[in-house]
């Protein structure tokens, strides 16, 4: 027989599922180190704390997107039949998680792991999230701002979930706007040097307008004939890339050195990758853009003269669209019962 409920314990609600956070933050290292070498480099540069914290968050948008994707650590994309019910998966996973509950999965528990340390919210989770609504929905950008609304739906949001990881107050806005710009900026170098990849899965990110004003029609963008003017507009993404950039260092001068180096760092890796799509024109995707072992190391060292320097140069324009933009608005609050309704 079952038992009764009222004799039922509860799942007692702790961090990280109840698992032990070291063996949290060792899975976490793992994923970032298998999922994106650039992370990794920059991630060192943190204080323990930090650092463990970021590998932590890494691994919940990490799952989350193999997930939506039915990928493996960022492996090739494969059509999804049944995405509204995976995006469900994941908003239900993440409350759970931030609940303090198990969720039988490492990406998860390690997120409400970092969330109890951090202070993250389901809303700021939410605004991660919608971004594989996008994905899932078949959508396509139709001017340069729906391209950015996914933008920071993918990444931006992210870049503010790794400020409020860095000790940022939720009240910050010019630094968490700034924090926004950046994850951007990656996201815009992503891209710019994936338009094969997700073609070969289905998807393109360049605005409709962007290739109507080229002539391009549409799904074939990566064919041969087209390849020329599909690298003027990588091109494009790049040039607005490095707007996002230039703005998220003024946001970075408010942080700690050591932070400050670290986003410095995977800045000017980043932005290597869009540059070097930008440079190779219409042979950018013959094979994937990265950067070398000693480029890294390059841009390491360049971002800790920079950081120490911690002079960023005021862009003269600053990005068109940003964080204000696309941000949901907090709930209204619930009205107040009349007082005769209640008294009834």
């Amino acid at each position: 027989m079952l038992a009764p409920s009222r004799i039922m314990r509860p799942t007692m609600a702790v961090a990280g599922g109840g698992r032990m956070r070291a063996p949290l933050v060792a899975k976490a290292r793992d994923m970032i180190a298998r999922g994106s070498t650039s992370f990794t480099a920059a991630s060192m540069l943190f204080a323990r704390g930090t650092r463990e914290r970021t590998w932590l968050l890494y691994a919940w948008c990490r799952r989350c997107d193999d997930i939506a994707d039915g990928q493996e650590l960022g492996g090739e994309l494969k059509p999804q039949a049944n995405t509204e019910d995976l995006v469900t998966g994941i908003r239900v996973l993440t409350r759970r998680a931030l609940e303090g509950q198990p969720t039988a999965d490492i990406g998860f528990d390690s997120f409400g792991q970092v969330a109890s340390e951090a202070g993250l919210t389901m809303e700021e989770a939410e605004e991660v999230i919608k971004g594989f609504e996008l994905d899932g929905d078949g959508w396509r950008p139709r001017t340069e701002k729906d391209l950015i609304r996914y933008c920071y739906h993918v990444a931006g949001a992210v870049g503010v979930l790794m400020a409020r990881v860095m000790g940022v107050p939720r009240d910050a806005d010019e630094v968490l706007d700034r924090a926004c710009d950046l994850g951007i900026a990656f996201q815009l170098a992503n891209i710019a040097r994936d338009l094969d990849e997700d073609d070969a899965g289905g998807r393109c990110y360049l605005p409709q307008e962007w290739l109507a004003e080229i002539d391009v029609p549409p799904g074939q963008h990566m064919k041969p004939p087209y390849r020329f003017a599909t690298s003027a507009l990588a091109a494009r993404l790049v040039q607005r890339m490095e707007q996002y950039e230039a703005a998220a260092k003024l946001g970075a001068a408010h942080l700690h050195f050591r932070q400050r180096w670290a986003v410095l760092s995977a800045a000017r890796i980043y932005g290597a990758i869009g540059r070097k799509v930008r440079d190779r024109g219409q042979l950018a995707w013959n094979s994937r853009v990265h950067t070398t072992t000693p480029e890294k190391i390059w841009h390491v060292a360049a971002a800790m003269w920079e950081a120490a320097v911690n002079r960023p140069i005021i862009p003269e324009q600053m990005p068109r669209y940003g964080r204000a933009d696309f941000l949901t608005p907090p709930a209204p609050p619930l009205a107040p019962l009349d007082e005769g309704i209640a008294e009834r």
